[in-house]
C-alpha cells in the first residue's frame, strides 16, 4: 500500500455503485487520490462545493469503503483520505447492471471532457509530450471471454506501470500525472 492506499477497491453491492454514481462524490474520491488527505472545507474550496455538502458526501463514501477518516480534527475539519488508488466493479448479477451503467456513464462523461481539454492543450505542450500523447481507435471481432481477457491484460499492464510510477517520477523532472481511459464494448447489433 503506497500512501496508505490499497491498489484497488472492488464494488459489488448495487447500492455502492449508486452511491458513487454522483458527480460530487466522484470528484471527491478523485481529489483525495490525486492530492491526499483533506478536510471537507479544503475539498469544498477545491471543487466548488460547500463544506457541509462535502462532509455529507465523505460520510456516504465512507459507508462503502471508498474514503476513511485520516485521523485528527473534528466535524468538517476532520481530514479524509481515499482508501485505494482505483475503483473496480463487474456486473455479475442483473441488479448490478443499471447502477453500473449509470456510474460508467458519469465516468465516461468526465473522461471525455478531460480528453477534449487535453486535445485542445496538445499544440501548446512540449514536443516530447506531443509525441507521447496516445489516442487509439480500433475495432476487433471478439467473443465475450476474449474481451474480458483483453481488459484484464490491459489492467495488469497499467498496474505494472503504477508500481513503478513513484520511482520513475523521482528521476524524471518532466514526469506528470497521466490520465488513462480504456473501454471495450460490444457494438450495436445493427453495426455487426
Amino acid at each position: 500500500m503506497a500512501n496508505g492506499m490499497r491498489d484497488s477497491v472492488e464494488l459489488s453491492d448495487p447500492r455502492a455503485l449508486r452511491a458513487l454514481a454522483h458527480p460530487t462524490r466522484l470528484a471527491l474520491v478523485a481529489l483525495l487520490r490525486r492530492v491526499g488527505p483533506m478536510t471537507a472545507t479544503q475539498a469544498g474550496d477545491r471543487i466548488g462545493e460547500s463544506a457541509a455538502s462535502c462532509s455529507f458526501h465523505f460520510r456516504q463514501l465512507a459507508k462503502w469503503g471508498l474514503v476513511e477518516d485520516a485521523g485528527g480534527g473534528r466535524g468538517r475539519e476532520r481530514p479524509w483520505r481515499a482508501t485505494a488508488r482505483s475503483t473496480s466493479w463487474k456486473v455479475t448479477e442483473p441488479e448490478q447492471a443499471e447502477p453500473s451503467a449509470a456510474l460508467g456513464a458519469l465516468i465516461v462523461r468526465g473522461q471525455m471532457q478531460s480528453l477534449l481539454a487535453a486535445l485542445e492543450r496538445q499544440p501548446r505542450e512540449t514536443a516530447a509530450w506531443q509525441r507521447a500523447h496516445q489516442l487509439l481507435d480500433a475495432q476487433l471481432l471478439l467473443a465475450p471471454e476474449q474481451l474480458e481477457e483483453l481488459g484484464m491484460r490491459v489492467w495488469q499492464l497499467v498496474k505494472s506501470y503504477e508500481r513503478r510510477a513513484d520511482e520513475a517520477a523521482a528521476g524524471a523532472p518532466e514526469a506528470r500525472r497521466v490520465d488513462l481511459f480504456f473501454a471495450g464494448f460490444p457494438a450495436a447489433e445493427e453495426e455487426r
